[in-house]
């Protein structure tokens, strides 16, 4: 049974991890990006009208990837080492950034490390985020274990992020977050901002 909740519109921000055009071009499950970018939309317009700060996260990397983690894995990152096309970290289109956004660029998985995400959220006295983006048991996992250890309340908008594959996206999202904070669907979440 799932916990009551209510958000504070004074103390909650919603973090959007890596809806850029060269992540979301990619095929999802169990959501395509599509629809986590439509879930993500209908987030995005109920924090603006209710002045709700919104962080808009991008992964970006120099060409010649020297600002890239570099460490010996068995498995290479699946970007590869060539050069990212042009557009690649631009936010997409359907999320179109506003003024009052805030964009977060970072280097890595995670939104906080390397950033000024945490100072960002702080200054404006948030205490609670809502995560959301691609991919749930990377991006979204990584700033959520942050997010965390920064002893930040958390709301996953499950249906609004989506893994390169299904198990990965249903493992972080019933065995990691729960143990983290609230895992709910958009229409959850939108509906207690409508109270």
């Amino acid at each position: 049974m799932n916990k009551e909740f209510n958000i504070d519109k004074t103390k909650t921000a919603i973090v959007v991890i890596d809806l850029q055009k060269g992540i979301a071009s990619r095929e999802t499950q169990p959501y395509s990006a599509k629809e986590v970018i439509e879930n993500t939309a209908k987030l995005l317009k109920a924090f603006r009208k209710n002045n709700m700060p919104i962080f808009l996260v991008r992964v970006v990397s120099s060409p010649d990837s020297k600002d890239r983690l570099n460490l010996i894995t068995d498995v290479t990152w699946a970007g590869g080492t060539g050069q990212m096309p042009v557009d690649w970290s631009e936010i997409v289109p359907e999320l179109s950034p506003e003024a009052s956004d805030f964009i977060i660029t970072k280097k890595q998985w995670g939104a906080f490390y390397g950033t000024d995400l945490d100072l960002q959220l702080r200054r404006r006295k948030i205490d609670t985020i809502v995560l959301c983006g691609i991919s749930t048991n990377m991006g979204v996992e990584s700033t959520a274990r942050f997010a965390y250890e920064y002893n930040y309340n958390q709301i996953f908008a499950e249906d609004a992020m989506s893994s390169m594959a299904k198990e990965d996206h249903e493992f972080a999202i019933t065995k990691i977050f729960p143990r983290m904070g609230l895992v709910r669907k958009t229409k959850e979440i939108l509906d207690n901002i409508d109270k």
